[in-house]
């Protein structure tokens, strides 16, 4: 990978040309044509078709997005993906995309990651939510995140991943109350009375379930959910992609945010026990002990506030344009994390 100074940050697509792709990547770039992909809620992705000495056809590209008060409202999730792919990628047992690039403005407004197509693999579909067998991949692939850095004091070294403090938690949970109204009047109707009453109740235990728990921790994703996730289509293994939300908390949270907005409510609830099983497995295979199935799962419970938490803030921070596919996504991952916060009896566990 080519770290890169800040100057080899591209401040928008049109300027990736060829003489500033040989400068970043230290190579001779004959072409480059660039088409964009995906619905980024707080960045853009962009394929790269590319006629290079030693590179292969195709390259991902992704940049801020937004303006200059969105992109600097977005500057710490800029430096935690920057941080994953320069310093964390390689100590995780999970798959990840190769990074060609990783490169950062000082105020964290700019960046430019060059990373591996990932193609044939496809992102799920949030809203169409998750089969089993994906399920099963994707809890597999968090025990294999979570497990290399279990505990692992080397992890708060590292500025872009520091622990969330009370105060930090204060400023989370009042932002997440002023924006709860504003979340439900963009769900338009969408949501029933008791959900509303569990958003708005979560905002009342936002600091306490922030500050409470601190063992187990690990680095989590943060924002493990189908639409980050890069299924294979011949053995439904998965990468991650989108480290923004990259962090340490108890791991537990990853599990608990992708299987209560990424699974119907249904699914979720008849093979829920089955897959925390199977993620517990799959860390003690990788060598964690004194951590029971019981404890797992009863983290796993405590953890299903992160559903509405990011889903409220995500709709917030958001610096892309809002579109009928957004608010459908924020709604059904809303809908689906509430439900699982009443089914586990969340509120109990603080």
């Amino acid at each position: 990978m080519s770290p890169g100074p800040a100057t080899s940050v591209a401040r928008s697509i049109d300027e990736m040309d060829t003489r500033w792709l040989e400068q970043a990547l230290g190579t001779t770039v004959a072409s480059v044509r660039a088409r964009r992909i995906g619905t980024g809620q707080t960045s853009s992705t962009y394929v790269l078709d590319l006629d290079a000495h030693g590179l292969p056809p195709t390259l991902v590209v992704k940049l801020a997005e937004g303006d200059a008060t969105a992109r600097l409202r977005v500057a710490a999730g800029h430096r935690s993906e920057i941080g994953f792919y320069r310093h964390l990628a390689a100590k995780v047992d999970m798959p990840t995309a190769r990074c060609w690039h990783a490169a950062i403005t000082e105020d964290g407004a700019g960046f430019t990651l060059i990373m591996e197509d990932l193609s044939p693999r496809r992102p799920g579909r949030q809203v169409d939510g998750c089969p089993p067998a994906a399920a099963r991949a994707a809890v597999v692939d968090l025990a294999a995140l979570h497990a290399p850095l279990w505990n692992d004091h080397s992890l708060l070294e590292l500025d872009f991943l520091a622990p969330v403090s009370e105060t930090r938690a204060s400023f989370l949970a009042e932002l997440y109350a002023t924006g709860t109204p504003h979340f439900v009047e963009r769900c338009g109707g969408g949501l029933e009375p008791d959900d509303v009453e569990t958003l708005c109740r979560t905002g009342e235990v936002l600091v306490e379930w922030h500050t409470a728990r601190r063992e187990p921790f690990s680095l989590i994703h943060g924002d493990y959910r189908l639409d980050n996730l890069m299924f294979s289509p011949s053995d439904q293994s998965v990468i991650a992609v989108d480290w923004q939300t990259a962090t340490i908390g108890l791991p537990a949270r990853d599990l608990a945010y992708f299987l209560g907005t990424s699974l119907d409510t249904p699914s979720r609830r008849h093979i829920e026990e089955d897959l925390v099983s199977h993620y517990h497995a799959g860390l003690v295979a990788r060598g964690v002990a004194g951590y029971d199935l019981a404890r797992c799962f009863d983290d796993y419970r405590f953890a299903m506030f992160q559903g509405p938490m990011i889903t409220v803030l995500g709709s917030l921070m958001a610096t892309a344009q809002r579109s009928a596919e957004s608010d459908e996504m924020f709604l059904a991952m809303a809908r689906r994390s509430c439900a699982a916060i009443r089914d586990l009896r969340s509120f109990d566990t603080l």
